[in-house]
C-alpha cells in the first residue's frame, strides 16, 4: 500500500472536515465543495487524517509540501548521530607511556561523543590479581571524568575485565562543536591570508615612497 496520502479525485468520501490554506478550520463540507475550493485557490485537496470521521483534508500545494518534507528528512538524516562504541584494550601492568597513549585515545573518543569499552586483558598469573585491573580502570575513569562517566561498572568476563565509559556530551553536540571549530579554523586561515596581503601592500608602499624620495634628492 502507498504511504502517500490521497489527494483530489483520489479521495472517495461524501464529506470531509476541511482545513484552509493557513490552517483555519472551515468545517465539515461535501467533497464536491472541498474540491471546488481547491480549484479556486489553485491548490490540492490533501487527506491528512484518513481515519478521522469524517476524514480531515487540507488545502495545500502538495508538490511544494512533498519537496519541503523531503528536504527536512534529508537534513534530519544528515544531523542524525549514530551511537558508536569504541574499544580500548590495556594490560594490567601497562607502562606509563603506553597508558598515556591509550588514555589520549579514550579522551578523543569521548570528545567525539562516543562510548568507550575498556578491556583489561589478563594473562597467566595475572588472572589471580583482578584487583590490578580494577584499580587501573578506576584510575582511567578518574583521569577522564571531565569528559565521561562510568556507564557500566568493571566486571570480570573470562580472562578479561570490562568497563564502559559514556560521554557527557551527546553525539549531536560533539558534531556541532566539531563543525564550529572547523569553521573557525577556516576563518582563521582566511584572516591570516588577508593579513599577509595587507603586509605585502604596506611593504610595496614603503618601497614606492623610498623611490620617490630618492628621485627628489637627485632632482
Amino acid at each position: 500500500m502507498s504511504a502517500e496520502p490521497r489527494i483530489n479525485d483520489r479521495i472517495r468520501v461524501p464529506e470531509v472536515r476541511l482545513v484552509g490554506p493557513s490552517g483555519e478550520q472551515v468545517g465539515i463540507v461535501p467533497l464536491a465543495k472541498a474540491l471546488e475550493l481547491a480549484q479556486e485557490y489553485d491548490l490540492d485537496l490533501v487527506e491528512v487524517a484518513a481515519n478521522a470521521r469524517p476524514p480531515v483534508c487540507k488545502l495545500m500545494d502538495y508538490g511544494k509540501f512533498k519537496y519541503e518534507s523531503a528536504m527536512k528528512a534529508r537534513e534530519a538524516r544528515k544531523n542524525q548521530a549514530h551511537t558508536v562504541i569504541k574499544e580500548m584494550k590495556l594490560r594490567p601492568k601497562i607502562d606509563p607511556h603506553d597508558y598515556d597513549t591509550k588514555k589520549g585515545h579514550v579522551v578523543r573518543f569521548l570528545k567525539q561523543g562516543d562510548k568507550v569499552k575498556i578491556t583489561i586483558m589478563f594473562r597467566g598469573r595475572e588472572q589471580s590479581r583482578p584487583e590490578l585491573g580494577y584499580r587501573l580502570l578506576q584510575r582511567l575513569a578518574e583521569d577522564v571524568q571531565e569528559l565521561g562517566f562510568i556507564e557500566s561498572n568493571p566486571k570480570q568476563d573470562g580472562r578479561n575485565m570490562i568497563m564502559v565509559l559514556g560521554p557527557h556530551k551527546k553525539k549531536t553536540e560533539a558534531m556541532a562543536e566539531a563543525r564550529e571549530a572547523q569553521a573557525a579554523r577556516k576563518a582563521g586561515r582566511q584572516g591570516d591570508g588577508d593579513a599577509a596581503d595587507e603586509i605585502a601592500d604596506d611593504d610595496a608602499g614603503v618601497e614606492d615612497t623610498e623611490q620617490v624620495s630618492a628621485g627628489h634628492e637627485v632632482g
